[in-house]
């Protein structure tokens, strides 16, 4: 019988593991609110109740109205419908998106599918070069344009208000990315008339809701067939049970995400600086101070990608490699790459709200051992930790 290996899960910068009351809520919904939500019957009322709460918690955790949430199908589809939707609103104005370098590629290709993106860049730690915004922004012909709050990969917190100011100026509308962040960091003061995008298998809910929020008197036009669902803003009948579930998990992080949110810093802090002085040859990416608490990315000279996380994987480590927007650990990660920083060997950590010091210990107490092992059948340097 083969031995069983005890899996330590470090890859919440892709998805939180759903959490049990995320599942508890999905179960009560599926008994009880799984009626259309636009009859009158119980189980309608009952839906349209469970719709309406999480509309509202939503709106209290990004200053926003409850009537300005619409929930797609992915976090992926609600970026896609935020650009998609202003290009086309704004289609008299220009067909130029302005993105920074390091957007997740769901706001990329729509960007690069609305129009002509002009993409600004970032310096070393990731934060965005705000001279090229403003510039940027202040061109003719700008639709709109995209920006993270926080990085997905390396967790950089970027300029939110600045960038939002100069968009402001220059009559620009900004879509703003908040996955990383809802729920880890206090979003009830951004700023307004920005757009904003999430998706809920970040902070434990399921992939398949995401968060649209289109703030009133924003000149957004539905890029698809729509019907009278969701006031017209996203076709079809919403997933009451999905939805349901992801405000339940929201909840949760709303409660106790600052806590969480610290401990997690601390132990990120931990393995930087442990990573950093037990592999050599090593880079550490990202903003060690102004970031979201639980993502960290590095990376190994002499070592490839993907036979690190495959190593790391056998050792117990379920990690992340490559760009955190595909599907194959053997694509370089764009992110890194804009960041002129390695992009081969990488290792991306998001820690859960689960993850322990205990774990950070024995994480740190195998890495220099795998590295040095990979590197040795290279007969690469560094092959003795």
């Amino acid at each position: 019988m083969a031995e069983t290996v005890t899996t330590v899960f470090w890859d919440a910068s892709s998805a939180e593991p759903v959490l049990p009351e995320a599942q508890q809520a999905w179960l009560a919904a599926q008994a009880g609110g799984w009626g259309d939500p636009s009859r009158l019957h119980r189980p309608g009322r009952l839906a349209a109740q469970a719709l309406d709460a999480a509309r509202q918690l939503v709106a209290d955790a990004l200053g926003a109205r409850p009537d300005e949430v619409v929930f797609p199908s992915s976090g992926v589809h609600a970026a896609h419908a935020a650009v998609a939707g202003l290009a086309l609103g704004r289609r008299r104005v220009g067909e130029v998106v302005v993105t920074s370098t390091i957007d997740h590629s769901s706001v990329l290709s729509a960007a690069d599918a609305a129009g002509r993106r002009v993409a600004v860049p970032v310096d070393r730690s990731g934060h965005l070069d705000l001279e090229r915004w403003r510039a940027a922004v202040r061109a003719p012909g700008v639709a709109l344009a995209c920006l993270q709050v926080a990085n997905h990969e390396v967790g950089t917190l970027q300029p939110v208000d600045a960038a939002a100011e100069a968009c402001q100026e220059a009559g620009v509308p900004l879509v703003l990315d908040v996955t990383s962040a809802l729920g880890r960091l206090d979003l009830r003061h951004l700023p307004a008339g920005t757009v904003l995008t999430a998706g809920a298998q970040a902070f434990g809910g399921p992939p398949s809701v995401g968060v649209l929020v289109l703030r009133r008197g924003v000149r957004w036009r539905a890029p698809y067939p729509t019907d009278d669902h969701q006031g017209g803003r996203w076709p079809g009948p919403p997933d009451v049970a999905g939805v349901h579930a992801a405000a339940a998990a929201l909840e949760v992080w709303l409660r106790s995400g600052r806590a969480v949110g610290d401990r997690q810093r601390g132990l990120v802090d931990r393995l930087r600086a442990g990573i950093l002085a037990g592999v050599p040859d090593v880079e550490v990416a990202g903003d060690p101070v102004d970031r979201v608490p639980h993502l960290l990315t590095f990376s190994a000279l002499y070592v490839d990608g993907e036979t690190l996380t495959l190593e790391l994987d056998r050792a117990g480590f379920a990690v992340a490699s490559g760009s955190a927007c595909s599907a194959s650990s053997e694509h370089p990660s764009h992110v890194l790459a804009a960041m002129g920083l390695l992009t081969h060997g990488n290792v991306r950590i998001g820690l859960t709200r689960r993850s322990t010091a205990g774990e950070v210990e024995a994480f740190l107490a195998v890495l220099p051992q795998v590295v040095a092992g990979i590197r040795a059948r290279l007969g690469a340097p560094g092959s003795h930790p």
